[in-house]
């Protein structure tokens, strides 16, 4: 569950986590497994005079160590929304708070665009005038529609968009 409840005296209080399946100790073991195997290939492919798979199994495993390192990067990151009497306020960061913003709630909207295809999540967003500031975008189908039920019933005001009927996955 990627939506949490969080203890507050100012109201509603959401925790908002992408979804992590495994730890960062989780993918350095898996890097450590995947390094010993390609190291003992390399290492035969070398003795057999085939050297020039080395450098090739170096990058390979440089790029496998870069993709972790920034897939885990991003699913750091947290968003926390707090849904008080007259404000709504939303704070976006990874292991601190980098943007926050304060909207009064009377006049706040969520506007939900339904995705084309069934397995996407839907996208939401806040708005309020000119302002509007993406919400959950890395929450999956399920946990989205938790958070939208959520918000309907502290009483925020969704604005549904249904994608065009015309418009499909093969153009």
């Amino acid at each position: 569950m990627m939506v949490e409840h969080l203890n507050s005296q100012d109201g509603v209080r959401l925790l908002l986590t992408p979804n992590r399946s495994l730890s960062w100790r989780g993918n350095v073991q898996i890097w450590l497994a995947l390094l010993i195997l390609s190291a003992l290939i390399a290492t035969g492919m070398a003795l057999a005079g085939a050297w020039v798979i080395v450098p090739f199994a170096g990058l390979e495993l440089a790029a496998l160590a870069a993709g972790i390192y920034l897939t885990s990067r991003a699913c750091q990151r947290r968003e926390v929304l707090t849904i008080g009497e007259s404000d709504i306020h939303l704070e976006k960061g990874r292991t601190r708070k980098l943007t926050e913003w304060t909207l009064p709630r009377p006049y706040v909207r969520v506007h939900l665009d339904a995705p084309v295809h069934p397995f996407a999540p839907p996208k939401l967003a806040l708005i309020h005038r000119d302002t509007e500031i993406s919400l959950g975008s890395f929450l999956n189908v399920d946990d989205t529609e938790r958070l939208i039920q959520l918000l309907e019933s502290r009483g925020i005001v969704i604005e549904r968009k249904t994608p065009d009927p015309e418009i499909g996955l093969w153009f």
